[in-house]
């Protein structure tokens, strides 16, 4: 972004508000560059005393936008699309949309506008700038899908998938938080029942599921090579892991990504 280009981000929670401050921590743009719209525009009081502009008015966040970036709840897109349509200004304008299950098409047909379209699916590790986000679009230009990128690139990590692809993001990398999380919550039960104190148990186990991911991605390692080098001949690892996998463990994880899924695919109503 340049100087006079401006961001408003319609719906901002957790994600939009994470957004808004990696972009500034990283310099691309300045708080005066990025509005910020909210029902409860106390909630963003701290924002407006760093510069931010804050409002409860999406039509004048729109106005002024060269980017607007769609981040309310699905069953709320239809009801802002209306509210903001009179402003939009489709030669001039992208829309990058964060909401889950709406393709790029349905908010296009919803609008009658041949506006250009990014979806970007990030997940809640946006807050500490980890996020893994998937970039898709079906009309979008090479320049604005790099733009998207780079906006992206500053709270974590992106990469471009087909759009078709985006509910089953959804599922992998949104939903996934919750299941790696529930994993590393489950190993620190264990270490307190094999006598850990629960604090300690908790880092032990956070510790060790990071370097376990750091392993494979800065090793662009496999798991399953991992796997082996822990693993010795009548062991213990080995023997962990053969009664995780009797009481369905990687069934268990395969089969709760297939269900959210399903279940992503139907968050948005249209009409």
């Amino acid at each position: 972004m340049n100087s006079q280009q401006h961001i408003s981000i319609l719906g901002s929670g957790n994600i939009g508000l994470s957004l808004a401050k990696g972009l500034v921590k990283a310099g691309i743009c300045k708080p005066q560059q990025i509005s910020l719209t909210r029902r409860n525009v106390a909630a963003l009081s701290q924002y407006a005393e760093q510069g931010y502009h804050v409002s409860d008015n999406n039509l004048r966040a729109v106005r002024k936008a060269d980017i607007v970036v769609l981040a309310v709840l699905p069953q709320q897109l239809n009801k802002l699309l209306d509210e903001i349509k009179p402003q939009l200004k489709p030669d001039k304008q992208l829309l990058i949309s964060v909401i889950s299950g709406v393709s790029c098409a349905d908010i296009r047909q919803h609008l009658d506008l041949n506006v250009q379209i990014i979806r970007a699916m990030p997940n809640t590790a946006i807050a500490i700038g980890h996020s893994m986000t998937c970039i898709a679009t079906d009309n979008g230009t090479n320049k604005n899908i790099n733009m998207t990128k780079s906006l992206f690139d500053t709270v974590g990590v992106t990469i471009q998938i087909n759009e078709e692809l985006m509910t089953s993001a959804t599922a992998l990398c949104a939903c996934g938080i919750a299941f790696f999380l529930r994993s590393i919550r489950a190993a620190s039960q264990g270490g307190t029942e094999i006598g850990f104190h629960a604090h300690d148990a908790l880092k032990m186990a956070a510790q060790t599921a990071k370097g376990a991911a750091d392993l494979l991605l800065q090793l662009a390692s496999h798991p399953e090579q991992e796997i082996d080098k822990v693993t010795s001949p009548s062991g213990c690892t080995i023997a962990g892991l053969n009664e995780m996998e009797h009481h369905g463990f990687s069934s268990a994880m395969i089969k709760g990504i297939r269900l959210s899924a399903e279940k992503a695919g139907d968050l948005y109503k249209k009409d």
